[in-house]
């Protein structure tokens, strides 16, 4: 057993303090020693373990770029070889908490080598990783970045010297849905008994085997006859008139806005801006219509593609938003489209 575990640590670039979305195509690459975060690691780690390396890749690059990111981390953490690997916090970033998770991912099942991470319970990395990897849950911000911290350096230290934690509830991750035999105070059918009462009763009470049923979503039928169809724009791009006059925030959107495209055949860099914060943005402020592509619908409609666009275009910032907030959003949009009586609706990814 290792005196000193020896740790690596994984961040993207905003956390390693190289830049934000202009530099989310950061390649994979290793700094010596703690970065960001990483120095309240080693603080929080004290004498018992040491952050030898950091591993640092931009978002766009590990998403866009996985088996050329993937491999570099991986030669990476064979030239190191520590005894335990860290990545993020990433809290609610959702391409920060993928790449956490497929870090983690590969040093247990490739490299041999135990991992944890740490996200918010709604980023996509824990729908994704969370019965592969360790995930301790984390609030949608940074703001117990501490707390988090010294949670992580914890189990960073049982992990790398004795190779394994205990119950999800002992050791405060996120349950893997992983079941080991072993002996209970009381029966089975007492705690059921007792699990039922509290229930009935109105008092707290936590079942043994949680199911996490996945959202079913029934596709819409298919339009009939576009060319007398009446379409809808929608874009969760952060697309606002230049200055943001509504004030349409960044992330973490709780509704949506609405503006006028009646007349308008194409929107200009000049007139129109994007906000949101988990894209890199120049892009669409040079060309609004990569997130909402007016020009193109209204080509189709001079051609009798389709008969006519709903002269309003729906908007909010597609980051950071808790699911129950866009089921709103979400139900708030189709109930307005509906009742302009709009056939479909047009929403392209950012």
């Amino acid at each position: 057993m290792p005196e000193t575990v020896r740790v690596v640590h994984f961040l993207n670039q905003f956390f390693a303090g190289i830049g934000g979305e202009e530099q989310a195509n950061l390649p994979v690459e290793v700094r010596d020693g703690p970065a960001g975060p990483g120095r309240a690691l080693q603080a929080a780690l004290g004498s018992y373990g040491e952050v030898v390396a950091t591993i640092v890749s931009g978002d766009n690059y590990f998403i866009e770029e996985r088996p050329a990111a993937t491999k570099a981390v991986l030669a990476a953490l064979h030239e190191l070889n520590p005894d335990v690997v860290v990545a993020g916090p990433a809290f609610n970033a959702g391409r920060y908490g993928l790449a956490a998770g497929e870090v983690c991912a590969l040093a247990t099942d490739s490299a041999g080598i135990p991992a944890v991470t740490a996200m918010y319970p709604e980023n996509p990395g824990v729908l994704e990783y969370d019965t592969r990897v360790y995930v301790v849950p984390t609030d949608e911000t940074p703001a117990r970045m501490q707390q988090v911290i010294a949670h992580l350096a914890r189990l960073a230290v049982k992990l790398g010297s004795e190779g394994t934690l205990g119950t999800a509830e002992e050791d405060g991750f996120m349950p893997r849905g992983i079941r080991r035999p072993g002996m209970r105070q009381h029966s089975v059918a007492k705690r059921a008994v007792d699990m039922l009462t509290a229930r009935m009763s109105g008092r707290h009470w936590v079942t043994e085997l949680p199911i996490r049923m996945p959202d079913g979503v029934t596709p819409a039928p298919p339009i009939h006859g576009l060319t007398q169809a009446r379409i809808g724009l929608v874009t969760t791009g952060g697309l606002v008139p230049k200055g943001n006059p509504d004030r349409l925030v960044r992330g973490g959107a709780n509704q949506y806005l609405r503006y006028s495209i009646e007349g308008i055949d194409s929107l200009s860099a000049q007139e129109w801006e994007s906000v949101h914060r988990g894209f890199y943005t120049a892009i669409v402020n040079e060309n609004p219509n990569y997130v909402l592509p007016l020009h193109v619908i209204r080509d189709a409609q001079r051609a009798g593609t389709v008969e006519s666009v709903y002269p309003w275009f729906l908007t909010t910032s597609g980051v950071g938003t808790a699911v129950a907030e866009a089921r709103k959003i979400g139900a708030d949009m189709a109930a307005e489209l509906k009742d302009a009586g709009v056939d479909g609706a047009l929403m392209v990814a950012t």
